[in-house]
């Protein structure tokens, strides 16, 4: 078996056991402790990533990024008879087909004179030094990033509005 279909059967098996579609890559490395980690976490992250960069010559389209360190099992790799189980078809957790996410959401940090922005759900970075240039420059990363893609294969809306949260460490904290 090619790692890609033992890092995907790991996944559905995990998320099988939670009843969930989302895991981390890390659920992955621990469910395959024989396989390299890394090379896991490229898998999840890169190779089997549907809204991942286009860097690699041979993709599968198994997962789907939907938060920072969280990935959900493409709907059409869901199925229970794909694991071995004799029963009918079972789609757990929600359907994607039927729900597709209209807000994308990022984040935004201060890392000295910089503000950095990163897309949870694409894999979008950018940085600016205002925060009304770095909010500007995500909109557009995101808007090249989505240029000439297949929204609904992504699991996207055709109409998407932009979450952004300011990531701001607490100066002081009170005493408990």
């Amino acid at each position: 078996m090619a790692n890609h279909e033992e890092i995907l059967a790991a996944a559905r098996r995990v998320c099988l056991e939670r009843g969930t579609n989302a895991f981390t890559p890390d659920d992955i490395v621990r469910a395959l402790s024989h396989l390299n980690a890394g090379t896991i976490r490229t898998h999840v992250t890169s190779r089997c990533c549907v809204n991942a960069p286009k860097n690699h010559p041979h993709k599968w389209d198994y997962f789907k990024r939907v938060g920072r360190g969280r990935y959900e099992i493409v709907a059409k790799y869901r199925t229970a008879d794909r694991l071995g189980v004799r029963e009918a078809r079972v789609v757990y957790g929600a359907d994607a087909a039927a729900e597709r996410r209209s807000t994308i959401h990022g984040v935004i940090a201060r890392s000295g004179r910089w503000y950095s922005a990163e897309c949870l759900e694409l894999p979008v970075v950018t940085q600016g030094r205002t925060l009304d240039e770095t909010v500007s420059n995500l909109q557009e990363a995101v808007a090249v990033h989505l240029e000439g893609e297949d929204l609904p294969a992504l699991g996207l809306a055709a109409t998407l509005a932009l979450q952004i949260t300011f990531d701001a460490p607490l100066s002081r904290v009170p005493p408990a």
